[in-house]
């Protein structure tokens, strides 16, 4: 693709993923140059916009995002590319600080050297950990889990490195997205997914512990446009953001409404409890002031029938596991048999 002259350019990591891949489609729709980054671990080809440029790579790769900086005039950095399994980042923490938190060092180090305008970096309600619900932005952060930690420290160097070096950044603490185009098939992350997936493969929905803990969940217009409007709007800079549903709901009754929508049968089975946070949502009030035009407040009803069509109409997935498990000590029941389950097909 040829880049429009006079056009602003932005990184976008993780743009072949889900809340990637909708962020590079509104920046391509307001008219910036657009180049994804992406190892395609958790993303497809088919999510990629037509208009932009597509670099298969892994933000672990030091010399490649030198490259990209050097051969580009980057703009703007979206940084999205995150492995985003909180349950599991206990029991893979080399892999998650590797992938959350040094390869996000990578991309800022090259940011400050080329001077960059804004680095928007999507962080997670994790940072809170069993906080006071509903979380506000200033409430101390006390994260449960490696995943959430290595969230923290991020956000942690981009206030460091606006300090020192004068990097402007706009850090998105968003929670539970989900949507069409979705990877259904993680079994590790993204609960509306998992549910879907099993479903459609007549299988049933597993819950962890009674059903009773509660999530606000965050449908992904209501997500991905605010961000990628963000640098367009100064009062953001410098500043973080709670971003998502403002409801929660317990997990029993997502559960009911999924096998609603999708017109199954299908039983709940309920599984030993894991080490969880049980109440987890948000205040949204500043984003709200700051982003009111682009925040539209899609019920779950609505966008649970627009994702269910949707499943429908592309069947379920492969589900995929994960395979580099570094502690097994206290792995739930259920992923331990699903790992030696894959090991056994694998072996046939």
């Amino acid at each position: 693709m040829d880049f429009v002259t006079n056009t602003k350019t932005a990184l976008v990591t993780g743009g072949a993923g889900f809340i990637g891949s909708y962020i590079a489609k509104e920046l391509i729709n307001l008219n910036y140059n657009v180049i994804i980054l992406d190892d395609l671990s958790g993303g497809f080809i088919s999510n990629l916009p037509d208009k932009a440029v597509f670099i298969n790579g892994s933000i672990l790769n030091e010399e490649l995002v030198k490259h990209i900086f050097k051969k580009f005039n980057i703009d703007y950095v979206f940084h999205i590319a995150a492995y985003a399994a909180e349950g599991l980042s206990h029991f893979i923490r080399k892999y998650n600080y590797e992938n959350n938190l040094i390869g996000s060092i990578n991309l800022i180090n090259e940011s400050i050297k080329a001077n960059i305008k804004c680095f928007v970096f999507t962080s997670s309600i994790a940072v809170y950990g069993e906080g006071q619900a509903p979380f506000k932005e200033d409430t101390i952060p006390k994260p449960e889990d490696p995943y959430g930690i290595a969230k923290i420290a991020v956000e942690m160097d981009l206030a460091n490195a606006h300090r020192i070096f004068g990097l402007n950044y706009i850090i998105f603490r968003p929670h539970n997205v989900y949507g069409e185009n979705q990877n259904i098939g993680d079994k590790y992350r993204n609960v509306i997914g998992i549910f879907m997936n099993r479903i459609m493969n007549h299988q049933s929905i597993p819950i962890f512990g009674d059903g009773e803990q509660t999530r606000a969940f965050s449908y992904i217009a209501d997500v991905a446009v605010p961000i990628a409007r963000s640098i367009e709007i100064k009062e953001a800079y410098n500043q973080i953001f709670n971003i998502g549903g403002d409801i929660p709901y317990n997990i029993k009754f997502l559960a009911e409404l999924i096998k609603e929508k999708l017109g199954s049968t299908v039983e709940i089975e309920y599984l030993e409890a894991r080490n969880e946070v049980l109440h987890a949502f948000a205040d949204h009030s500043k984003a709200k002031k700051i982003f009111e035009k682009y925040i539209y407040n899609i019920p779950i009803e609505v966008g649970i029938t627009r994702m269910a069509k949707w499943a429908l109409s592309v069947g379920s997935m492969r589900p995929s596991v994960f395979e580099n498990i570094e502690i097994e000590k206290n792995l739930p029941p259920s992923w331990k048999k699903q790992i030696e389950d894959q090991s056994l097909e694998i072996e046939n």
